[in-house]
């Protein structure tokens, strides 16, 4: 089921791209967003051995960290101008063991309120197939000051 939502910032897709962009943990893993959408957005993060763990596959740190950022982002692009996101919960479950190539994490708004969204993230790595999925609680927050 889809649900459709409306932004309540139209420059929405800006706004997330240049946070996206400052998030030093994206860069480093290689993640990049490919699609985004009032309550969508969805992360790539292609392989590197840099983001495996001993047996070869990728780290469950790394899938964690792109589930998180894409349901995060997925609340992000709800939110008034002037905004800001922090994750407070999310449950992961590795429901196999995520092979390279590529991991790709589809996060979608499932409730959106004033204050808390709650969303979830499918991981899927070859032929689309889920190895993580991931339910989340995001927290509207004002603007803090930037640790520099």
């Amino acid at each position: 089921m889809t649900t459709a939502f409306t932004p309540a910032n139209p420059d929405y897709a800006t706004v997330v791209r240049e946070s996206f962009a400052r998030q030093g943990l994206m860069t480093t893993l290689g993640a990049r967003i490919v699609d985004l959408g009032p309550g969508f957005c969805v992360i790539e993060m292609p392989y590197d051995p840099a983001v495996s763990q001993q047996q070869g596959f990728f780290h469950g740190g790394a899938v964690g960290a792109i589930a998180d950022t894409a349901t995060g982002y997925a609340a992000y692009t709800l939110m008034p101008a002037g905004a800001e996101i922090l994750t407070v919960e999310y449950k992961l479950n590795l429901v196999r063991a995520a092979l390279p190539p590529l991991l790709r994490a589809e996060g979608r708004v499932l409730r959106a309120g004033r204050t808390l969204t709650v969303c979830r993230a499918d991981v899927l790595h070859r032929d689309g197939e889920p190895c993580a999925l991931m339910q989340s609680t995001m927290m509207r927050v004002e603007p803090a000051q930037r640790a520099e």
